[in-house]
């Protein structure tokens, strides 16, 4: 596959949840991440990310190797941030004491389980996003935002900014690979300037390609409102029950599980 190919929006529009109602998805997705950020405990946040990710892989028929890539995208910043709440947030009974460098560093119960939270909070937060990301398409969830009332402005803006987004990375791989063609990242100097070539190219396409898309609307009767497709399938009895019962689900989880720790 192509790159155009393989962007979210292929997977929203492709995968099968595509029909099921996308204010239902978004509530889902929604609801999980708030739940997620608001548990106490850490169960709740692990029962979302484990849950969701199998709806998102067996009934949305995402493939394991996209999603697993997906995930790999909040991994390095959370790392890092379990690592600087284990040695720099205290309480409770020491589980690790070392020094680097003269510079004692402690584990203590209360940084385990803040580290472990916040772990689970991340990834279970983000397998809701990834849920609207793969099965709600991006003119579906500019539709919502109309019905909410969001000023019409921003959406426009949204919507614009979303486009071009792709635009410019399809024109970032096909300027980089024909740079690598032609030797241009085979030392340090000749990288730094294919990389000042490839900024300044991409600056004047996005200058062409604003303009274009000015000509293409001004053509079409552009009156300074972007138009949005009315039509959504109604919410079937079956999604709705599932979407409440298993939001319904999550809270009885956190709820009952926000005094379980793993280290005491």
């Amino acid at each position: 596959m192509t790159f155009m190919e393989e962007n979210l929006d292929y997977y929203a529009q492709a995968n099968g949840l595509r029909d099921v109602n996308s204010y239902l998805k978004l509530i889902l997705g929604m609801g999980a991440i708030l739940i997620c950020v608001a548990s106490p405990g850490l169960l709740a946040p692990l029962f979302i990310l484990v849950t969701l990710s199998a709806i998102t892989l067996v009934f949305a028929k995402i493939p394991v190797r996209v999603y697993s890539e997906l995930l790999l995208i909040p991994a390095t910043f959370a790392g890092l941030s379990v690592i600087v709440i284990l040695f720099l947030s205290g309480g409770g009974q020491p589980l690790l004491t070392f020094s680097i460098a003269d510079f004692p560093l402690t584990v203590t119960t209360g940084s385990a389980n803040l580290a472990l939270l916040e772990l689970v909070r991340t990834f279970g937060g983000m397998c809701g996003l990834f849920f609207i990301a793969l099965t709600t398409p991006m003119v579906e969830i500019f539709s919502a935002m109309h019905t909410l009332r969001v000023p019409p402005v921003l959406i426009d803006l949204s919507m614009l900014i979303y486009h071009f987004i792709f635009v410019f990375i399809g024109q970032a791989i096909a300027i980089h690979n024909a740079q690598t063609i032609r030797q241009g990242y085979t030392s340090f100097r000749r990288s730094l300037d294919s990389m000042a070539m490839l900024g300044a190219m991409l600056f004047i396409r996005a200058w062409k390609e604003a303009e274009d898309l000015i000509i293409a609307m001004d053509s079409r009767c552009y009156d300074g409102k972007l138009e949005l497709p009315g039509r959504q399938n109604p919410p079937k009895p079956v999604a709705i029950a599932s979407t409440a019962l298993y939001l319904g689900l999550c809270i009885s989880v956190a709820i009952m599980t926000s005094t379980i720790v793993p280290f005491r």
